[in-house]
């Protein structure tokens, strides 16, 4: 499920089967089956897993399957980059069970790599995950003073030695000394596991934080994966439940009011007998308990499903009007590879690993 409070997502369990899992048990969770062909169902369709701010691990799989490298694939995701050089001799201090661990950031981003994506991916899906990774661990600073990255998805996953593989180490050893830069300094590297089809706006998805012109949303057109689309049902009482607080009398559905670049929700109201609650994307779908704020919904009575009032714009799971033409690897971040270029080379002998703070 969507932890929509985190900075982070990844796929954590097969998702065929989480989600055939979570479809029984949100059946379980609605009317008694004396009543289930009477009472209402919530059905939702939607798309991607995760928050979906900067780079979709899926999607980044999908380009390096069409031969995108990995300087690519990052200036597509994280928009206006180019490739810099992390401090010399710099460390990274990692909460691992309840200890705090100091380490090399080389030899950190070791124990990630594999721990985040299978090490069977082409090689430069997993060099864009080391140097994703790498970043993250230079800008995060979850535990401020004390730390820098937690060793789970809070952070992102860390399992050291156990997590090392002769490909996830060659995709670290190709990039050693390499960090995703905005203007010259270090720019803090989201990702999650899977986009459906379009990455979204930070300020959509983490509420209350400020635009950045790096985690703007961008149409993710090799993106694919189980999750890529999906589909639950939910019982109207099961939805009352788990929306306990924001529905005023009895639970009448959902109205959306608002999408971002994605269509991720960004405003919705939640719809009761006794009037109506103002809800955010994010919250609903941690409240519903989805793969994502990509959501649409219908309501069916066993014989018709009508939609859900949308006063987004939005009228299906796909963007309104024309995607934009498939684009070339030298068309997306061919400038910004060059000038990585030019950074990677100067800073080729450069030692990585270590904390810094953005525009350190």
């Amino acid at each position: 499920m969507l932890a929509i409070g985190s900075t982070y997502h990844r796929i954590t369990a097969r998702p065929a089967r989480a989600l055939a899992a979570l479809a029984v048990a949100l059946a379980c969770a609605g009317a008694s089956p004396l009543a289930a062909t009477a009472a209402p169902d919530l059905v939702i369709s939607g798309g991607g897993y995760g928050h979906g701010i900067g780079m979709s691990q899926q999607g980044a799989l999908g380009y390096a399957e069409h031969g995108w490298s990995y300087p690519q694939i990052l200036a597509h995701y994280y928009t206006g980059t180019s490739i810099g050089a992390a401090p010399a001799n710099a460390q990274v201090r990692v909460l691992v069970g309840g200890r705090v661990r100091k380490l090399a950031l080389d030899t950190y981003v070791r124990g990630v790599v594999s721990a985040e994506v299978s090490s069977s991916w082409p090689l430069a899906a997993l060099e864009a995950q080391a140097v994703a990774s790498r970043t993250y661990a230079l800008t995060a600073h979850a535990g401020g003073a004390r730390f820098d990255v937690y060793a789970d998805t809070r952070s992102q996953v860390y399992r050291g030695v156990a997590a090392q593989t002769p490909q996830t180490d060659a995709a670290v050893s190709a990039t050693t000394g390499q960090i995703v830069t905005y203007a010259g300094k270090p720019a803090i590297t989201y990702f999650f596991a899977s986009s459906g089809g379009r990455t979204e706006d930070v300020q959509n998805s983490f509420l209350g934080s400020q635009p950045e012109p790096w985690l703007r949303g961008v149409v993710d057109r090799y993106e694919r994966g189980d999750l890529h689309t999906w589909r639950l049902t939910l019982g109207f009482a099961a939805a009352a439940a788990k929306l306990r607080g924001l529905v005023h009398g009895r639970f009448e559905g959902i109205e959306v009011l608002k999408r971002g670049f994605s269509p991720r929700i960004v405003a919705a109201n939640v719809l009761g007998s006794g009037g109506r609650t103002a809800v955010s994307g994010p919250t609903l779908a941690e409240r519903l308990g989805l793969y994502s704020a990509w959501a649409y919904f219908s309501t069916s009575d066993g014989q018709r499903v009508t939609p859900e009032p949308d006063r987004s714009g939005w009228s299906s799971l796909h963007p309104p009007g024309p995607e934009p033409a498939p684009v070339s690897p030298a068309e997306s971040g061919g400038a910004a590879v060059g000038a990585a270029g030019a950074a990677t080379a100067a800073s080729s002998e450069a030692t990585s690993g270590g904390v810094g703070s953005p525009g350190a």
